[in-house]
């Protein structure tokens, strides 16, 4: 961080004897020390990894993706170390700057690194090697089907000449790159790093405390900055007085930090900063301000009537975004009606580690360092906040202490960048615990209606959901009230089961908050709902809830979305349906694995349930089974869960298995005990004192995770194992203690004549 690398510089540092390779969508091509490409005529952005082997037979990988603990610096490394036939010894990871001329989306989200990625990286190492070996044939004058490379050196079979992959490397930067069709790539069976379990790279440091952080960054002779933000989304400073604050030592300056009214977007909202040389000086500084505010136009906003509010839209008509066959006949006919409402809270993302960021500005250029998810999102926003050329703006991703969507957002960013502008010196902006958790993007709030028509055997012969909530579009622009396509894709649209008659329906809900993405998104409340009712209906028609919804899949096949009814454009997380159609199939696979692996059917406690759910999302299948334990006194105990996860070919079992394990705790804590509420505007909780995340004595004592193998697509991991927890955890509940649980968090319902206590 002392002083500024200009792109030009860096690349041409890449280049500096070694051999440097670009994968984009158009295959692998050797840089010769040009500029990385740009836009492409049509507008795409291609999208490229470089991949550098140096004299010394270095190999090093630079991640363009944000690693917050899924492992994807190690998972992106080993595909390019395998194909390579690389040594894992001699094999590092920097990571790369924001750049999307060079590295197209850098946005880590969605949980899509992995399935858009690995198989560019896989043919960035298998292009290196093809031209090592070329180098090494040429070298002894034989033909390339005689060698071949293994563990860093390339073997002549028949002499058995050796080669170090540093000893080639200059002949191999002078030889033409092979075209994409004549790279021969690993089977899996011939994989040595992917589908292993390898430990990641930044483990040493992560448990040794050298891992920098974003709210590790330092600077010399850098000022902290806090920002005292309006209680009230969309409310602005009438008065400051500073008076007591500029006396506490330390405080240099109180500056006032013009916001952007609603739709906000990555903008900050405003505020008043206090700078000053230590953080405890700016924090007690701070707390010495005496702030008028004007509140605005969400004064008003308060939980329960907007609850009110959302559950009187959700049972009346609403927007038609799916229509097959008639639903409203086939309900009104049916031997046997039933219906359900269903409402999830806000949640606040509350990572660990709080955002963070260290910016400096000088000669009309800045440079920020910080704990994102998007860093070329975050240039483009902090550029025109800063009325600077995107090329003035550089950014550098550290690792993050958790993000979970919320640190996409670089709001927190455009902060640091806007104050070191004024100050003429290095800032480290810093939020608290109580600003991350009263001033996040907020999970949506929701209410869900559904209903169902059964015959006399109890088959489902009628489908209607309605989902109401403040979308995310919302946040960016005015007047959005209704869910997005791509919002309705997660579990409405795509709603797998072949039932003749279904309708869904979209609810208006205007936005009061920053609404942002979640980890999982709109996913959490449709697959409550769905999961939840599914369970209710299987009860109504007196069946086993896992014999049900077998049935209910019917023989496998592919969902035909073109013919599904789908008024809107049908979503596929980005992906084509051809590549990861919706298959009923690997449902029933998915759900006959968890089931068998979590003892289905065997005979149970006093008190203890057992509870179902699967979901797909994010191109992934995931199950869940979980097995609770409701003592008499109303106290809680989950001594079991299975989750079961087909995600096509894994290539990190061991990251899997920890975001699957992470998965369930954070559903299990949204489900229990997590909630955002708002009175006259502002957000009640502030701290984990109050906004609850599973505590640790309250977790599984016995988290089993299940991977399907698979030689099949990537699909997502990170965000799947979600969706399914909470619908699992109340179906649990029901089955424990005969009561329907239809609202989260849990802890606010009664179960058994008591408070459960989690």
């Amino acid at each position: 961080m002392s002083g500024t690398m200009r792109r030009r510089e860096f690349v041409e540092g890449l280049l500096a004897g070694g051999l440097v390779f670009a994968v984009g969508s158009t295959g692998c091509r050797r840089l010769r020390g040009a500029p990385p490409p740009r836009a492409l005529p049509d507008g795409v952005i291609e999208p490229a990894v470089y991949v550098r082997i140096d004299d010394t037979g270095a190999v090093t990988v630079l991640c363009h993706r944000s690693e917050m603990g899924q492992g994807i610096r190690t998972s992106l490394a080993m595909a390019v170390a395998d194909e390579l036939e690389a040594d894992w010894a001699r094999v590092k990871v920097e990571q790369a700057p924001g750049d999307e001329r060079t590295y197209g989306d850098q946005n880590t989200d969605g949980s899509r690194s992995i399935r858009q990625f690995l198989l560019p990286l896989r043919e960035a190492g298998a292009t290196a090697r093809a031209l090592l070996e070329a180098a090494a044939a040429k070298q002894w004058n034989v033909p390339v089907t005689e060698v071949e490379a293994r563990l860093h050196q390339v073997i002549h079979q028949p002499s058995g000449r050796r080669a170090s992959y540093g000893s080639l490397v200059a002949a191999a930067r002078r030889l033409p790159v092979p075209p994409k069709s004549a790279i021969r790539l690993k089977e899996p069976t011939e994989f040595r790093y992917l589908g292993k379990e390898i430990p990641i790279v930044d483990l040493f440091d992560m448990t040794t405390g050298r891992a920098q952080y974003g709210q590790d960054l330092r600077r010399e002779g850098m000022k902290i900055a806090v920002v005292l933000r309006p209680p009230v989304y969309g409310g602005k400073v009438a008065s400051v007085d500073s008076t007591e604050a500029a006396k506490v030592a330390g405080v240099e300056r109180i500056i006032e930090v013009k916001g952007k009214a609603p739709p906000a977007g990555f903008q900050p909202v405003g505020g008043v900063a206090v700078i000053a040389t230590n953080t405890w000086a700016a924090l007690e500084g701070r707390r010495r301000l005496k702030v008028t505010w004007t509140d605005g136009p969400n004064a008003a906003y308060d939980s329960d009537g907007y609850r009110a509010e959302l559950e009187r839209t959700a049972r009346s008509p609403g927007k038609v975004v799916r229509n097959q066959g008639d639903a409203p006949a086939a309900l009104a006919g049916a031997a046997r009606r039933v219906e359900a409402d269903y409402y999830i809270p806000h949640y606040a993302h509350a990572p660990m580690e709080p955002p963070a960021a260290l910016a400096v500005f000088e000669d009309g250029r800045c440079e920020v360092w910080a704990c994102t998810q998007h860093p070329e999102g975050a240039a483009h926003e902090i550029a025109n906040a800063l009325r600077l050329s995107r090329d003035d703006v550089t950014v550098h991703v550290t690792l993050l202490g958790g993000g979970f969507g919320r640190k996409s957002m670089p709001d927190f960013m455009v902060e640091a960048a806007l104050l070191a502008r004024e100050t003429k010196a290095p800032v480290k902006l810093l939020w608290t615990r109580e600003d991350d958790i009263q001033h996040d993007y907020f999970h949506s709030v929701a209410a869900e209606h559904l209903e169902a028509g059964l015959d006399a055997g109890g088959k489902v012969t009628a489908w209607l959901h309605r989902s109401v909530l403040p979308p995310i579009g919302s946040t960016f622009t005015a007047n959005v009230v209704y869910q997005s396509d791509g919002d309705l894709g997660q579990g409405v649209t795509d709603f797998p089961y072949p039932i003749a008659n279904i309708r869904a329906e979209a609810g208006p809900a205007p936005a009061h908050v920053r609404i942002g993405w979640y980890r999982s998104v709109i996913n959490i409340p449709h697959a409550f709902a769905i999961s939840s009712f599914l369970d209710e209906v299987a009860h109504a028609a007196g069946k086993d809830p896992r014999e049900f919804l077998l049935d209910l899949l019917g023989p496998d096949h592919v969902l035909d979305v073109a013919s599904a009814g789908i008024t809107g454009k049908p979503q596929n997380y980005g992906e084509t349906f051809a590549d990861h159609p919706i298959d009923t199939g690997r449902y029933r696979r998915l759900l006959e694995l968890v089931t068998a692996k979590a003892g289905w059917g065997a005979p149970l406690k006093k008190g203890q349930g057992r509870g179902l759910a699967v979901h797909r999302s994010f191109v992934s299948y995931v199950a869940a089974v979980i097995l609770v334990e409701v003592r008499p006194d109303g106290s809680l105990r989950i001594p079991q869960v299975d989750i079961a996860v087909d995600a096509g070919f894994v290539a990190h079992p061991e990251r899997v298995r920890a975001q699957m394990e992470g998965a369930v705790i954070m559903g299990l804590g949204n489900a229990l005990v997590s909630e955002i509420t708002f009175k006259e505007g502002r957000a009640v909780q502030s701290n984990y004192g109050d906004y609850a995340v599973l505590r640790m004595d309250a977790a599984p004592r016995d988290i089993r995770v299940h991977i399907v193998p698979s030689t099949g697509r990537p699909g997502g991991v990170g965000e799947p194992g979600v969706p399914p927890i909470a619908p699992a955890l109340c179906n649990a509940l029901f089955a424990a203690t005969g009561t329907r649980i239809r609202r989260l968090p849990v802890g606010r319902q009664l179960i058994s004549g008591a408070t459960p206590r989690v």
